[in-house]
């Protein structure tokens, strides 16, 4: 005969495997962090980063203190204050490592 205190309570399944999900999404977001070198993002320091350069998609994101700013340079797609950009000029770097702007 099964005493009471001997019974498994059967929620204590549930709870362990919510520690274990909660653990294997920790270590999921910190590997993600780390393999695409996102570890600007958790510094103090400011900093203005580029994907897709001089792409179709191409975006300019800017950390100032705690703000994060996403722009998207293009003339019929605004960001998320509403601001638009368009293109104003070309620059060019020459070998020695001047920088040279191009009005259009």
């Amino acid at each position: 005969m099964l005493n009471m205190a001997e019974e498994e309570d059967p929620m204590s399944v549930v709870s362990n495997l919510f520690d274990v999900a909660m653990v294997f999404a920790v270590a999921l977001m910190v590997a993600l962090v780390t393999r695409y070198n996102m570890t600007e993002m958790f510094s103090k320091e400011d900093f203005t980063m580029v994907k897709n350069p001089g792409k179709e998609n191409m975006e300019i994101i800017t950390k100032e203190g705690e703000k994060i700013n996403r722009y998207t340079p293009s003339e019929d797609q605004s960001n998320a204050d509403g601001a638009k950009g368009k293109r104003v000029g070309v620059a060019y770097e020459l070998e020695n490592g001047e920088i040279i702007y191009v009005p259009e």
